[in-house]
């Protein structure tokens, strides 16, 4: 069965926060942290992975992605540190 994700990345300094979805977290990860870089993530220098959520189908990550997208910055604060409290880089 596939996997898909949605995972949040950010800067060294926790400052800015994008959230995506794929199916190979890996892969995704490395295209953030290296020359494949989208103009946002370039922009803000935005490659720490600190945050996903593993989904059983892209509906799934569809909608986790977009209610994700909506939560306050606060509430995105919240789910890293739920998961991953010293925010560390992930895989």
């Amino acid at each position: 069965m596939k996997k898909y994700f949605v995972y949040i990345v950010t800067n060294n300094h926790h400052t800015v926060f994008y959230t995506g979805r794929t199916d190979d977290l890996k892969r995704r990860r490395n295209q953030h942290e290296g020359k494949w870089k989208q103009a946002f993530t370039k922009k803000y220098n935005i490659s720490k992975l600190v945050y996903y959520i593993e989904c059983d189908s892209m509906d799934e990550s569809v909608s986790t992605e977009r209610c994700i997208k909506k939560l306050s910055r606060k509430n995105k604060i919240r789910l890293v540190e739920h998961m991953n409290p010293e925010w560390n880089s992930l895989l």
